[in-house]
């Protein structure tokens, strides 16, 4: 029996991210999705069960793909004194030194995953706009409060930081990452595309860097947000793959690949598209 203490945990207010907890048990396909593809997953997933009538439960998690990995790695997770699986079907990051760490570890074949999506990185913040944030280097004033994902535990956090070092160099990444911080006017995030909109609507942010895709679900929800694009020289939409995989020995095998075969799809591709994400696979 798997022992707690030795297991990450998952913070308790995260049960937006943990799908479908209460048929865990009975669960035809386990997912472990990256955590940016939230606005996504319930259309996604329509199409597939319609696909597959006989895959009826399917328990998903929409967590930074870093904490999922930890969970794998370290075979399970806690979430309010339950423990979750380490070894889900299907794992999907945004990171593919992730993937090495996967074949490193035994749990895929090496060379055994695939691109199936990218995406772009833009600025969001409040309607309006009031502190005229244009450009990367505007995040270096000393008055612009930074929602900042966590580069240990978020894998936009890592292409965030290659955007800085591209648009100001090492004395930006400094600035931001490292006085800021400890000035209290870079705050790290842990799920930033649930914090950074609450900050933003709490007035206790001014900015912070997201996907594209989520500015436009916060939009869709209603909340008073723009996007401020950084330009394709910066936005990382070059560099920025979704990498995805099933595991060895995975529990059910063989709605795994049904799953890798579906995430292929002109049909699953246009729903990407339709939520802002930029296609690997053709949609026509």
């Amino acid at each position: 029996m798997q022992m707690k203490g030795n297991l990450p945990i998952i913070p308790s207010n995260r049960a937006d991210d943990i799908h479908n907890l209460d048929i865990l048990d009975k669960a035809d396909l386990i997912l472990f999705v990256a955590g940016n593809q939230f606005m996504v997953m319930e259309e996604l997933l329509t199409l597939f069960r319609k696909k597959y009538p006989d895959i009826k439960h399917i328990f998903y998690e929409t967590l930074p793909p870093g904490l999922e990995l930890k969970q794998i790695l370290a075979g399970g997770a806690v979430f309010r004194d339950k423990i979750l699986p380490g070894r889900p079907d299907i794992y999907a990051s945004v990171n593919e030194e992730a993937m090495h760490k996967l074949e490193e570890a035994g749990l895929i074949e090496k060379g055994n995953y695939f691109i199936y999506l990218h995406n772009r990185i833009v600025l969001m913040v409040k309607e309006g706009n009031p502190l005229n944030i244009h450009s990367v280097l505007d995040l270096a004033r000393d008055e612009v409060r930074i929602s900042q994902p966590n580069p240990e535990l978020e894998d936009i956090g890592v292409y965030i930081v290659n955007m800085y070092r591209q648009a100001g160099g090492e004395k930006l990444v400094y600035r931001i990452m490292e006085e800021k911080r400890a000035e209290g006017t870079t705050i790290f995030t842990i799920v930033h595309h649930r914090e950074t909109p609450l900050r933003l609507r709490k007035d206790t942010v001014d900015v912070g860097p997201v996907w594209a895709t989520e500015v436009l679900t916060a939009k869709r929800q209603g909340l008073k947000v723009e996007m401020v694009e950084v330009g394709e020289e910066l936005d990382q939409r070059k560099n920025v793959n979704y990498f995805i995989t099933a595991l060895k020995k995975a529990p059910h095998p063989e709605n795994a690949k049904r799953f890798l075969e579906f995430i292929r799809s002109k049909e699953a591709q246009a729903i990407y598209q339709k939520y802002g994400f930029i296609p690997h696979f053709d949609t026509i």
